[in-house]
């Protein structure tokens, strides 16, 4: 099993920042690739950006040049550097895993899921 842990949520104004961490433990080193995920109030779970075990990264249009999703391997940890804010980045976000290759953006194609940490942005 893979137990994910996020932080570094919280409120901020539209245009700031935030990073968000995800550290891992357990059977770490089957994981494959490492994705975000956000959900909304009222809304579907979406992908926001995946990071491959080779470095290779997807994002989500509505994130591109905006966020950067990286990992420390040396300490089991996924990061996601958000930056110019919007209020439409609000939602709860998701660190998932998965040890064969994910089903980007499907959030069903990832066998592990943290519990979320929340993001609010104010216009």
């Amino acid at each position: 099993q893979v137990q994910l842990v996020e932080s570094g949520g919280g409120s901020v104004q539209s245009g700031g920042s935030l990073k968000l961490s995800c550290v891992a433990s357990g059977y770490t080193s089957r994981v494959n690739v490492m994705a975000w995920f956000r959900q909304a109030p009222g809304k579907k779970r979406e992908g926001v950006a995946q990071i491959k075990s080779d470095g290779s990264t997807t994002y989500a249009d509505s994130v591109k040049g905006r966020f950067t999703i990286s990992q420390d391997n040396a300490k089991n940890t996924l990061y996601l550097q958000m930056d110019s804010l919007k209020a439409e980045d609000t939602a709860m976000y998701y660190c998932t895993a998965d040890e064969f290759g994910g089903d980007w953006p499907h959030p069903g194609g990832y066998n592990h899921r943290g519990q979320g940490t929340q993001v609010t942005v104010s216009s």
